[in-house]
């Protein structure tokens, strides 16, 4: 059991906690939830030890570990993949030694009836289960297991760690903390660094973990696939659900809402209490009953309704221009880098409108492709060419750190600004939470949430037809990813998304292409559907995900016999894309009108006085939301007539 009792912090003058109090016990799946500063990385710090509260106190039980991985970290070492991470073995090195060293001492003993002698045996079997649980027997082949799942190849194990990318090297801190298994695993942002592949192994070693373990996450399907109990940190307290992410977000705003109701039914009261107080304070026959009221209000507790931030990004993407109808051609396209071959032989043809993502394992050659298309990579085999009037906006997996630090925000978009849009940059910098102060800033001081904004940002500059986003939700807040996604699901151009997280990626793209062992792969359908297919094709350890779906490889995707049999399929499957994506857009366009005709039904309910705008723009949305039900239904009967 880990407790924290009464814990307060305090940063910049303001409570990050006020007494706060809750337990951990040793097999809970806790997600620590709450916006950006809320205090997810501090309280982690706090229950690590490398932090301490002002108030307060942290109880572990004795004899038990706390193991934390932070979202960044430097590591420096000159020791290979394999040898790094069986570092981590380093406390059974120490029980090793200590349990030889109590054998030894029983060994020499011969005061064998004594209360000493009976602690010393007692205390080698404690030291030789410690051993049992830690696995001393096969250190090798746990660590081996561990980096194989976390996307690591044989052939890197005897690699040194310096070789690899900030990234790579923290997969390895990862698996050294995996393998220690402390009792008490605390983990923040841990996917920030993985691919679907590995998430998914990640997510199968934490379920089975036989410690606690307590994660901070923007992965929405991450959380809800591992824990059981949501801690929210909200300004300054804490709620403590027990449910995963998910349900916890429908509790939050039942809760919300019931303390608006509570509030509305307080205020009301005491409106009613001053009203008869000022009635009343000045006849002698009321005297007792004004004073008691008096007193009343002076004992009661206003009902706190929690603080809810109202602060998101807002945006749409500019109307695509006009392309051609290929945006994108690829033949038998390969590229190397020296000796290793990334892909070879890939066939690939994006029609306008398509939403892609690419998908697979880091290092198979998903961002060397983007590369390709955003004309970053030219030495390439094969060919390759963009469709005509093809203009590209490109989010780059490094944008952030591509950004000038030595400009200011206000500066960065100024450079790149044209015509009739630099009158309202910083109008655009508003709508990406960038006030007038924050505009003077560097970009050097931002932290990586507001590069990812600024570098947003820079894409609504240029109107493009092809939008080309390489891990664009990486330092995104959730509500700043629904935001993004919710843009991208109205942009009208093309979209090439490279992305891990599944969340994300559902609903937004309607063609996969999995890059995997030097081939890519394409697949008609949504990311969970391909994540089934791949998992049965693992199974059944065929090459390719199997189903009719799947079966097309954009790697010599047919002979030259059946070219035509080839296209004629894919027209179809591209027209039942774009059906599809229509019926898709008008649900989400319903979908919002409930929930503004909702809001407006609850306000009506609620009593309070409206005026006639109001009731016009009521009555506007449900006469809009009879035309989308048609629009609807039109769309649904069109789309099942050519699946039919």
């Amino acid at each position: 059991m880990l407790a924290v009792n009464n814990l307060s912090v305090q940063f910049t003058g303001t409570n990050l906690f006020d007494n706060v109090t809750f337990n951990i016990a040793d097999r809970d799946r806790i997600g620590l939830v709450g916006k950006n500063g809320a205090g997810k990385s501090t309280l982690l710090k706090i229950l690590c030890g490398w932090q301490r509260p002002e108030t307060g106190q942290l109880v572990i039980a004795s004899g038990q570990t706390v193991g934390y991985l932070p979202q960044e970290m430097v590591p420096d070492s000159r020791r290979s993949v394999l040898d790094e991470a069986m570092t981590a073995f380093s406390r059974i090195e120490g029980l090793l030694m200590h349990q030889q060293e109590l054998a030894t001492e029983i060994a020499e003993r011969t005061d064998y009836e004594s209360e000493a002698y009976t602690r010393l045996l007692n205390r080698h079997n404690e030291v030789t289960e410690q051993i049992a649980l830690l696995g001393a027997d096969n250190r090798q082949e746990q660590t081996e297991k561990v980096l194989l799942g976390l996307g690591f190849r044989h052939a890197d194990f005897d690699r040194p760690v310096a070789e690899f990318s900030g990234g790579w090297q923290m997969r390895v801190e990862l698996a050294k903390l995996l393998l220690q298994r402390p009792d008490f695993l605390l983990l923040d942002e841990p996917t920030n660094h993985l691919d679907i592949e590995s998430i998914q192994w990640l997510e199968d070693f934490l379920q089975t973990y036989p410690g606690a373990v307590v994660l901070v996450s923007h992965d929405r399907t991450f959380l809800d696939n591992i824990t059981k109990r949501t801690i929210e940190i909200t300004a300054g307290r804490i709620y403590d659900y027990k449910c995963p992410y998910s349900e916890y977000v429908i509790q939050m705003q039942q809760r919300r809402a019931s303390q608006m109701a509570q509030l509305t039914a307080q205020q009301r009261q005491v409106a009613q209490i001053e009203a008869f107080i000022e009635r009343f304070r000045y006849k002698a026959t009321k005297s007792k009953q004004v004073q008691s009221r008096i007193k009343m209000l002076e004992k009661m507790e206003t009902v706190r309704v929690d603080e809810v931030s109202t602060e998101s990004i807002h945006f749409r993407f500019p109307p695509a221009p006009h392309s051609g109808r290929i945006v994108v051609e690829a033949q038998q396209l390969g590229k190397a880098y020296g000796s290793h071959q990334v892909f070879d032989g890939v066939d690939l043809m994006l029609m306008a409108g398509t939403k892609a993502a690419f998908v697979g394992r880091n290092g198979e050659g998903k961002s060397t492709m983007v590369k390709v298309i955003v004309g970053d990579i030219r030495d390439y085999s094969g060919t390759f060419r963009l469709g005509h009037q093809v203009q590209i906006g490109y989010y780059a997996q490094n944008q952030a750190a591509m950004l000038d630090g030595e400009k200011t925000v206000f500066q960065t978009i100024d450079d790149i600004a044209t015509g009739d849009v630099r009158p309202k940059i910083r109008n655009i910098l508003g709508s990406f939470l960038f006030d007038s102060e924050d505009c003077e800033k560097k970009v050097k001081v931002l932290s990586g949430g507001e590069k990812a904004r600024l570098a947003l940002a820079k894409l609504l500059l240029t109107p493009s037809n092809l939008l080309v986003l390489d891990e664009p939700t990486n330092h995104l807040d959730m509500d700043s990813k629904d935001i993004l996604k919710n843009a991208l699901l109205q942009y009208t151009g093309t979209l090439i998304l490279v992305s891990h997280d599944r969340d994300f990626l559902q609903g937004l793209t309607d063609t996969l292409y999995e890059f995997r062992d030097g081939a890519v792969h394409e697949f008609k359908g949504d990311i969970f559907e391909f994540l089934e297919t791949r998992k049965a094709s693992s199974s059944s350890s065929t090459s390719s995900p199997s189903g009719s779906s799947a079966n097309n490889s954009s790697k010599n995707p047919t002979g030259s016999s059946g070219k035509a049999a080839y296209e004629q399929s894919r027209e179809r499957e591209r027209e039942l894309r774009k059906l599809r994506s229509a019926v898709e857009r008008v649900e989400k366009e319903i979908s919002d009108l409930e929930a503004q005709i909702a809001d407006k039904e609850a306000l009506l309910a609620s009593g309070s006085a409206q005026d006639a705008a109001f009731y016009a723009e009521y009555q506007q949305l449900k006469d809009t939301l009879d035309a989308k039900m048609e629009e609807w239904e039109q769309a649904t009967v069109t789309l099942d007539e050519a699946e039919g």
